[in-house]
């Protein structure tokens, strides 16, 4: 495994992380014992290949996620792991079961806690913005959390550029602790974080942790031109997926597995190393239900990307970083 300072902070993460989102595909069902059991395996051999970061949420599957994945950690060293949560989506039915208000953050930082059998969190990210709230409220609530030692870093997911350019006046104002990472989504599909948001935390120094990597599994090459979609895969019943099997799309998916096999390597692996491929991304964050998929997305690690296939890929997706001239 290879690590990577979290921005401009001291903390180690591992290039490859492990999220947790996916495991609300079958974690409503705790019959299910066989996704239980592999999924817990694939959280075992990550540790075992030196993934340290374990994100999850506490809105994942109503914190049935949260309460997996911290019975499956409590057999590993805690000193060894960073575990991630987050704030923001619903967690109940009443007014204040959501949002980014300091009394919906303390309490539902001590539901993750104990949902996740730990005595702090490493990351604890705003799941979404919260127009709501004043930032004032929620960056103290956070700061006052680092102070208790409820968790160590703080961070956001989707913020725009300007909401944490705002958030970063907020903290020096007030004297707080500081922002130390962020979290939006970003693959080869989705180039948005490369004009202006990679920019912004590298002058801040904050970490980049993308989630969705391989763009909902468009990346991972079972979804195929002109093909059927495979039984039990997520694209028979996730939206997020179907939206993005288009015949544009499936036609770039084509040309990035010819690339693929050229490196010696397969789509997947491809994806995810072309995302670390910026030394200011931190770690990706993957989904593996299965110690197959981890194991694949480990060999990501071992993947070099040659200049001129970068730019094949810009190429294949006409990307260009927006640069308006004047005059």
């Amino acid at each position: 495994m290879k690590y990577r300072n979290l921005g401009s902070s001291g903390l180690k993460v591992s290039e490859i992380a492990l999220g947790s989102w996916m495991l609300g595909s079958w974690m409503t069902d705790v019959s299910d014992e066989n996704h239980q059991k592999l999924a817990a395996e694939s959280i075992q051999l990550a540790y075992e290949n030196g993934v340290n970061f374990f994100d999850c949420a506490d809105a994942y599957s109503g914190g049935a996620a949260e309460r997996f994945l911290g019975n499956t950690l409590k057999t590993l060293p805690r000193k060894e792991l960073i575990i991630s949560s987050k704030v923001y989506f619903p967690t109940g039915s009443g007014v204040n079961d959501r949002g980014l208000s300091r009394k919906h953050i303390f309490e539902s930082v001590d539901q993750s806690l104990k949902n996740l059998q730990t005595d702090y969190l490493d990351l604890y990210f705003c799941h979404r913005f919260d127009p709501e709230t004043p930032l004032e409220e929620t960056l103290q609530a956070l700061s006052d959390l680092v102070d208790q030692g409820k968790i160590l870093y703080y961070g956001v997911s989707e913020w725009t550029p300007v909401q944490i350019l705002e958030a970063q006046l907020v903290i020096q104002a007030r004297g707080l602790h500081p922002m130390s990472v962020v979290q939006p989504q970003y693959n080869m599909f989705d180039r948005y974080i490369e004009h202006e948001l990679i920019d912004v935390c590298e002058k801040l120094g904050l970490g980049i942790v993308p989630f969705s990597p391989l763009s909902q599994g468009l990346l991972t090459g079972k979804y195929r031109l002109h093909q059927e979609i495979p039984a039990g895969s997520r694209a028979t019943y996730q939206d997020q997926i179907q939206a993005l099997l288009t015949t544009q799309n499936l036609e770039k998916v084509e040309k990035l597995i010819n690339i693929a096999n050229e490196l010696g390597t397969d789509l997947a692996s491809l994806a995810l190393a072309w995302d670390l491929r910026d030394t200011r991304i931190t770690s990706v964050i993957t989904g593996a239900s299965k110690p197959e998929q981890l194991q694949n997305n480990l060999k990501a690690l071992n993947v070099t990307m040659p200049i001129e296939y970068l730019k094949q890929i810009d190429e294949l997706f006409e990307f260009k970083k927006f640069n308006r001239k004047i005059g």
